[in-house]
């Protein structure tokens, strides 16, 4: 018995290696639910467009005075540090959590003012505030609330790894440019 178990494990690592890729550590394992929403170009872009190819995601919106600066700044690194790498396969999609105010005229505003390159950087809208929030609790296990009285929103400050068949396989601190080196370093070995 014990003979099979090696000869088994010997297998194991032998297909691993002749697939190619190597394993990132990974910290979540949620399935994106299915989703078809606007672009900042009145595009629709869903889950099914985005089948086949890795993406980053993240949760921000336009009118946000804290961690949305930081964030959109570090997604806009590291879509030029994916350009630097090579790794032109990969998509970074941000989800407004502001859908009333974050039209795609404003949201097409914004994605210029951070140098977005909108072939590999989509910005989505056209869904209502409870839409969002249900995918972002559900699928990203990522906060999301309103706060009564005041244009700003509470939501989570993470980035997604997201696999070719849809599901969040990794979550990154959004706000630390480290973070964004090792999404990089990530995506070179599974890709």
């Amino acid at each position: 018995m014990r003979n099979i178990k090696v000869i088994l494990a010997l297998i194991l690592v032998i297909f691993l290696a002749a697939c190619g890729g190597k394993e990132i550590e990974t910290n979540m394992s949620e399935e994106v639910a299915d989703f078809e929403f606007m672009t900042q170009d009145y595009e629709k872009l869903g889950l099914k467009d985005l089948e086949g190819e890795w993406w980053v995601a993240d949760f921000v919106f336009t009118k946000c005075v804290t961690v949305c600066l930081p964030m959109t700044t570090n997604m806009s690194q590291l879509q030029d540090l994916l350009v630097e790498e090579g790794l032109n396969d990969v998509h970074l999609v941000s989800f407004t959590v502001d859908p009333e105010n974050d039209t795609p005229e404003v949201l097409k505003n914004y994605a210029e003012s951070y140098d977005a390159d909108l072939s590999k950087w989509s910005f989505l809208t056209g869904y209502d505030f409870e839409t969002i929030k249900e995918l972002s609790v559900g699928s990203f296990r990522s906060e999301l609330e309103e706060n009564p009285g005041t244009d700003q929103i509470t939501h989570g400050v993470r980035f997604f790894l997201v696999s070719p068949d849809g599901e969040v396989i990794k979550n990154y601190y959004g706000i630390d440019m480290k973070e964004v080196e090792t999404i990089v370093d990530d995506l070179k070995k599974v890709l």
